[in-house]
């Protein structure tokens, strides 16, 4: 016998599998379900009531398919809907952030770039953890519309994609940073192209390591052990977009061939 549980996480896309991979490190018996709101991707260039309206929505469907814990896995729903999620829910919600504390200590060089979504660089949020965390370390943020939609189509190696990643790190690696957060969960996928355009001298630093250890933190303190016989950890998908591309994506990136199934009207 062991405790298993069932972890609800969501992101605009299917950048939030960078997250998921993680946290089925953490947490190998656990049923994981993931929504991937490919429909709405992305969430970056969109007003924060509406990420919050659809954060709340998905979040929903989670609960109902039994979800004991829910994975913001995009650090822009996260600055938009976190505080609104956690008041009306009273299970666990673990949500993305910029890594910039762990960024400001490792870099050499005094400067540290960020790759974010517009919408993470805007938020109130994102300034706070600047005023807490920067200290005498001078940040240079870059916004990077057309990244999410790369990894959305699972272009990771073309030379848009090459273009592109050039063109965001070229104001960061003249500004002299050494680090760059990977600041969206999409972004990971792209880490070796931007390891290869940036250079072998720079750090590429991302949350969802820890994301995922305080997510096992938090279900292992605050959940009552759910506990069945022969438990296996096990997979769901979801999609508010083509259930097809979404499948085709989705197991490329997460690494092995899986189904990709349609979310119900009602939460598209």
């Amino acid at each position: 016998m062991g405790i298993s549980r069932t972890i609800g996480v969501f992101d605009s896309g299917v950048g939030g599998l960078s997250v998921l991979h993680h946290i089925r490190a953490a947490l190998p018996d656990a049923r994981l379900i993931y929504i991937a709101d490919s429909a709405h991707v992305p969430y970056g260039d969109k007003q924060p009531a509406y990420i919050e309206q659809r954060s709340h929505t998905l979040t929903r469907f989670l609960i109902e398919q039994g979800a004991d814990a829910i994975v913001i896995a995009c650090n822009t729903a996260t600055a938009a809907a976190a505080a609104s999620l956690r008041g009306r829910h009273q299970l666990p919600i673990i949500g993305m952030e910029p890594a910039v504390k762990p960024a400001v200590a490792a870099t050499k060089s005094g400067v540290v770039g960020v790759l974010a979504t517009v919408g993470t660089l805007e938020s109130a949020r994102f300034a706070a953890l600047l005023e807490k965390y920067a200290g005498n370390v001078k940040i240079v943020t870059q916004g990077c519309p057309g990244l999410v939609e790369l990894v959305e189509r699972g272009d990771l190696h073309s030379a848009e994609a090459r273009r592109l990643v050039e063109r965001y790190t070229a104001p960061l690696l003249q500004a002299g940073a050494d680090t760059f957060i990977l600041g969206c969960t999409h972004y990971p996928f792209l880490a070796p192209l931007i390891g290869e355009v940036a250079g072998g001298h720079i750090s590429l630093v991302d949350t969802g390591t820890a994301v995922a250890r305080e997510l096992k933190r938090r279900v292992d303190t605050e959940l009552p052990p759910h506990v069945r016989l022969g438990m296996v950890g096990s997979e769901n998908f979801y999609t508010s977009g083509d259930a097809g591309h979404a499948t085709r994506i989705v197991s490329s990136l997460w690494g092995r061939s899986i189904t990709v199934q349609v979310l119900p009207s009602q939460f598209s």
